[in-house]
């Protein structure tokens, strides 16, 4: 029995690798902390690609999101609000960090996901 694939549009398909070939300092240095199941074994994807979405990273198993955002969010609040909305009708969690928490504290930001990663997923 073949297991049912959502469908991923092209252009965001091509959105995603291009994303993960320009990434930000902020998610390069979350990136290292996050591969190869280095956080309690827990598998991560970058730029993953959900419908018409690009999650910066997730955690399929548990179905956990983590969005960095840098200065463009302080002006789209309401845009990030109602895409969390939306991926929460997916039973998609999401958890948001700023980019200089990554720079400043980024010991505190694994520990932040590694205590949502112990919750049971939606």
């Amino acid at each position: 029995m073949q297991r049912k694939r959502s469908r991923i549009i092209p252009t965001v398909m091509h959105a995603a690798r291009e994303l993960r070939r320009k990434s930000t300092p902020a998610e390069d240095d979350l990136w290292v902390a996050l591969r190869g199941q280095q956080l309690g074994g827990f598998q991560f994807r970058r730029q993953h690609p959900v419908g018409p979405f690009i999650l910066d990273f997730y955690c399929p198993k548990k179905r956990l999101c983590i969005e960095l955002d840098g200065p463009i969010h302080d002006q789209q609040q309401e845009r990030d609000q109602a895409r969390t909305e939306a991926l929460a009708t997916l039973k998609i969690r999401v958890i948001r960090f700023r980019n200089e928490e990554i720079f400043l504290d980024l010991e505190g930001v694994l520990g932040r996901i590694a205590a949502e990663l112990s919750h049971p997923k939606p």
